[in-house]
């Protein structure tokens, strides 16, 4: 990168200001949670979209409200079941009998940010309907091509313990995700917190004017990210890593490199590289460390690394594998 055009210290102070207003905006809604909240800005400021896993009733849908609110952008949530249809996510045309003619109806997902609740209740087909909205930032209807809104984050989720009428998502729609966050419980102090944000209103309490950023604001945020400079040596590292996953074998111990089939793709390489950058820009640093790759290296890979029946079987998770690999990947 150019060092002319390296993030100045009024830029950086102003990342830091938008960010902050998004952190406070979260924290007078959401008790805890503080990896959700992370995940959700580094998506919000890669542009890249976060997969949930956790049981319900975690304020997944009231941590996504809540940003998209703090961001005054569109908000709309997507119940999926097994009858949905693409044409209810995308859009469809509808036949106007008094004018004789199709007009377009456009679907719930033209929207800044987009909660689609228990994704693997969908089918394969509406699954797939996704793809070109989150790959590509637009669907077609009708033949005509219609563009996402900037900024677009898609956060879905997933009940890790009901199987019963699901579908599993297919890895090539997994690796379009930036992170996959898993969601656990609060603890008991926080619990109580959300009894008394509860009794006192405050999830359903609008933010003031004052309290909103703007979507221009984001966007901004966005294009200060691309800017933080990452040295060749943090790429080498992310290569060495994600060559790591394809090749196990090589650099761990053959009793763990026997679980995995199959390797992290390139796009997990990017998806390093964004994560490291939104984290730099979090942290108020124009500039990448070998901490903002390993800081959320497993909402970041944990769903690129395909394991084979045997981890099943045995019980292991791609946590491990992952830990292992960074453990023995010299750091720069």
């Amino acid at each position: 990168m150019d060092q002319n055009n390296r993030l100045t210290e009024s830029e950086l102070a102003d990342a830091s200001r938008i960010i902050g207003k998004l952190e406070v905006a979260y924290s007078k809604k959401v008790v805890g949670q503080q990896e959700l909240c992370l995940a959700m800005q580094v998506a919000l400021i890669a542009g890249g979209h976060v997969l949930l896993e956790s049981l319900p009733g975690l304020a997944k849908t009231l941590a996504a409200k809540t940003i998209a609110e703090a961001s005054n952008g569109t908000f709309s949530r997507i119940q999926c079941t097994p009858d949905l249809l693409p044409s209810d996510i995308i859009g469809t045309q509808i036949y106007n009998y008094n004018s004789g003619n199709f007009e377009t109806k456009i679907g719930p997902v033209h929207a800044n940010f987009v909660l689609l609740d228990e994704i693997n209740r969908s089918s394969a087909k509406t699954q797939s309907a996704m793809l070109e909205a989150m790959q590509e930032r637009q669907v077609s209807v009708g033949g005509v091509v219609y563009k996402m809104p900037e900024p677009f984050v898609v956060l879905a989720t997933q009940n890790p313990i009901e199987q019963e009428g699901t579908y599993e998502l297919p890895e090539a729609q997994l690796d379009r995700f930036l992170l996959k966050e898993v969601i656990n419980y609060p603890s008991r102090d926080e619990e109580m917190q959300i009894l008394n944000y509860s009794l006192a209103g405050f999830t359903t309490t609008a933010l003031s004017d004052t309290e909103r950023l703007t979507t221009d604001a984001i966007k901004q945020l966005q294009a200060y990210a691309k800017r933080v400079v990452v040295d060749d040596s943090i790429k080498n590292y992310i290569v060495n890593i994600v060559t790591a996953t394809r090749n196990p074998r090589a650099v761990i111990d053959s009793n763990l490199a026997r679980y995995v089939e199959y390797g992290v793709s390139p796009r997990g390489s990017i998806a390093l590289l964004q994560v490291a950058q939104a984290l730099a820009l979090i942290d108020g640093r124009a500039y990448v460390t070998p901490d903002d790759v390993k800081r959320l290296r497993h909402a970041a890979l944990r769903h690129r690394i395909i394991l084979n029946f045997e981890a099943a079987a045995d019980d292991v998770h791609t946590e491990a594998i992952i830990d292992a690999i960074f453990n023995r990947i010299q750091t720069p």
